[in-house]
């Protein structure tokens, strides 16, 4: 009578036929799962997901050769551009997107306007948003704007009105938070590209390039 190997992954059991042998165990090694995480530079423009049925349709993530069977884990505005994590696990994109994990996500935002230093007070302290208040965020001005691509298209500037760069860390993940975080201060976004979360960043990806990664949070 066959034997049945038992194994977890996760919360899921997995069961393997196991030739019966004279011993009392089975000697059959146990398989390796393996999952992927992949990061992706993603461009101006582009969908964080695989379909649409938009008319005409937008750009989506079928369209830069990703592996088979990985999604996004969270999302990235379609205006908005940088770093986004896409796996085939899913409590690892639970572990990653869920904000109940605190899990810190890094962006630099142009704004416009000049920046005074209560506004930036108030960024880090939390603003009310028509969803309630926002947490704490960690808020730097840059004193000279960071190396980027060009976006395309361009972002269109007001001659007349100043612009600075900021990086701002936040541990939520709500629809367009961090424009709307700026906007509720008398900054509004121009640009916003995520430059990292937690762990993983852009490490010099180009726009539409990407690469697995290793899973492991540091």
């Amino acid at each position: 009578m066959p034997v049945l190997l038992v194994l977890q992954k996760q919360q899921q059991d997995v069961r393997i036929p196991c030739v019966e042998r004279r011993t009392s165990h089975c000697a059959f090694p146990a398989p390796q799962f393996r999952f992927m995480l992949i990061a992706f530079n993603k461009p101006y423009g582009v969908l964080c997901q695989f379909t649409d049925r938009s008319t005409p349709p937008r750009r989506t993530l079928a369209g830069f050769g990703l592996p088979a069977g990985v999604y996004a884990a969270g999302r990235l505005d379609f205006d908005s551009e940088g770093l986004l994590l896409l796996t085939d696990e899913g409590p690892l994109a639970n572990r990653i997107s869920d904000p109940r994990h605190k899990l810190r996500k890094t962006y630099l935002v142009q704004v416009e306007g000049a920046q005074q230093a209560s506004q930036l007070e108030a960024l880090r302290t939390g603003v009310v948003l028509n969803d309630g208040p926002t947490r704490p965020a960690r808020v730097r001005l840059l004193e000279t704007p960071p190396t980027l691509w060009p976006r395309d298209p361009p972002v269109r500037f007001r001659k007349t009105v100043p612009d600075a760069w900021l990086e701002i860390g936040i541990t939520e993940g709500r629809n367009r938070q961090v424009r709307r975080m700026t906007a509720a201060v008398g900054l509004p976004t121009l640009r916003l590209v995520r430059a990292a979360i937690g762990p993983w960043s852009l490490q010099g990806l180009a726009p539409g390039e990407w690469h697995e990664t290793d899973a492991r949070f540091s």
